[in-house]
């Protein structure tokens, strides 16, 4: 009786059929009546499910932005910004009436570059101003033009702009001209916010750079501009670059550009030229790294101007106060030039035209024209790309070539972008080759603000040493070179890899 009833609940179940039940179909349907085994999904479908990719999708910008964010917010430099805009040339009610300022400007300016190709750019932007009796408008270091005080790269905030007194002051952003016109307010130049406050766009005149000899030797082409200058009587005046650059990189990457440095040399531009005072609180910070037998080395004294041409400026300043002595400056570039340095050999490259000057001993021979293309390249990675072993030899060679003309070198500083790790298998290599001391861009101690110009710090370090080691196919190496040049020191004293 109990079995029957439990039999009679049991039909009334609702069934639940497995996952590889089927139901059978008639045979006249000439279907397989075999079960199919189900195909398994790969392991990755698996766990990439939608819903886990999604989640991937939305965390992985935020994770992303908590990285960058992590790396630090740069400072906005609002400080030197401000201290800008109170330089007396920008006081509008103190300009002489009778005798107003005229102005030079280079809207189409290098930007979204490294600070050397735009600073050497500047440099002779300012020395044309100068020949053509203009102020010259300087402006911000730009890396983009984003209505925005940051912008993204290698994983980290940094600053869109930087006003240029926070890398140089002197006369090309805006300081005081040597004697006897360092009184002169109105030749003084000015910054590009003050020149678009007194200069509007109706009064603005433009000189189109077409026509320009680019291809003349670099003093050949600024007399061309001072003549096409003299022209122009408006106050206002902007070089159109949309068309043909003013200055292009075939100048400053030939030896053309030599036929400028002894103008250069006597102007206020290089002549007067001084890093900021954060670049010189930076290295002052890190005396004790960089260890000057004299202070003094830490603020070098600009070369004084108002000396009669035939007398040597450095005669009247101690050796120790002009160099820091022992110390040899090396400038080991990697990063992108991993990439750069091979394309040097395809395309055949010489020297930046500064690192070519007749005065400096070391020259780049080519490769033999027969030279495989192997060859070819291990002659230009030697020179610029060497390995640590090959720096170590070619600082050997360097220390003993030095000795009897000045202090034994025994420290080295090392301007590099390389990894930790690099430098410390360069490091290795050195001690073993009888070094006392290596150290690395990497080694300093900076603040926020001071690393925001950290390429600049490194590059008053190598302008200060005894003996500077650089790359001559770098244009930071190149300015270096040309800043010392300019400051008196012996051109023995620049050596190339």
């Amino acid at each position: 009786m109990l079995m029957s009833l439990w039999r009679a609940l049991a039909r009334l179940r609702p069934t639940r059929a497995h996952a590889d039940e089927y139901e059978l179909l008639p045979d006249a349907s000439h279907h397989d009546a075999r079960p199919r085994g189900r195909r398994r999904p790969h392991p990755c479908f698996r766990f990439f499910t939608l819903r886990r990719v999604f989640i991937l999708l939305v965390t992985l910008p935020i994770l992303i932005m908590v990285g960058v964010l992590l790396s630090g917010v740069p400072p906005t430099y609002n400080d030197i910004r401000a201290y800008e805009k109170m330089l007396p040339q920008h006081n509008i009610t103190a300009l002489s009436v009778v005798d107003p300022p005229i102005y030079l400007r280079f809207p189409g300016h290098l930007w979204g570059h490294g600070l050397n190709n735009v600073l050497q750019e500047a440099i002779v932007m300012g020395y044309l101003a100068h020949l053509a009796g203009r102020s010259y408008v300087f402006e911000d270091y730009t890396w983009s033009h984003l209505p925005l005080p940051y912008t993204v790269y290698d994983f980290a905030l940094r600053p869109t702009r930087i006003p240029l007194n926070a890398f140089v002051t002197g006369p090309l952003a805006g300081g005081a001209l040597p004697p006897p016109d360092e009184n002169v307010v109105g030749k003084r130049a000015v910054s590009a916010a003050f020149y678009e406050q007194v200069c509007p766009r109706s009064a603005i005149h433009t000189v189109s750079s077409v026509g320009a000899p680019t291809n003349a030797e670099g003093n050949a082409l600024l007399d061309w501009w001072v003549k096409r200058l003299s022209d122009v009587r408006a106050r206002c005046v902007e070089i159109d670059t949309s068309e043909q650059p003013a200055f292009d990189r075939f100048l400053f990457g030939s030896p053309r550009l030599l036929s400028l440095l002894p103008g250069l040399f006597a102007s206020p531009i290089l002549g007067a030229f001084a890093w900021s005072p954060l670049v010189h609180s930076a290295v002052a910070r890190n005396f004790a790294v960089l260890r000057p037998t004299n202070p003094a080395a830490l603020y070098p004294p600009p070369r004084p101007l108002s000396l009669p041409a035939s007398s040597n400026p450095t005669s009247f300043v101690p050796a120790s106060q002009r160099s820091l002595t022992g110390l040899v400056a090396v400038h080991l570039r990697r990063g992108d030039y991993k990439r750069h340095c091979p394309r040097l050999a395809q395309w055949g490259a010489e020297y930046m035209g500064v690192n070519t000057h007749p005065a400096l001993p070391d020259r780049f021979a080519l490769p033999p024209a027969n030279a495989s293309k192997a060859d070819a390249e291990a002659h230009y990675l030697l020179h610029c790309l060497p390995t640590p072993k090959q720096l170590a030899a070619r600082l050997h060679a360097v220390r003993a070539e030095h000795r009897g003309r000045g202090a034994e070198l025994r420290r080295v500083y090392i301007l590099t972008n390389a990894w930790g790790w690099f430098v410390n298998s360069v490091r290795a290599e050195l001690v073993r080759d009888g070094w006392d001391e290596v150290w690395g861009s990497g080694d300093i101690v900076l603040d926020a603000a001071q690393a925001g110009v950290g390429m600049a710090v490194d590059m008053r370090i190598g302008e200060g040493a005894e003996v500077f080691l650089g790359n001559g196919f770098s244009s930071l190496t190149s300015n270096i070179v040309m800043l010392r040049l300019a400051r008196g020191l012996e051109p023995a004293s620049n050596r190339f890899l």
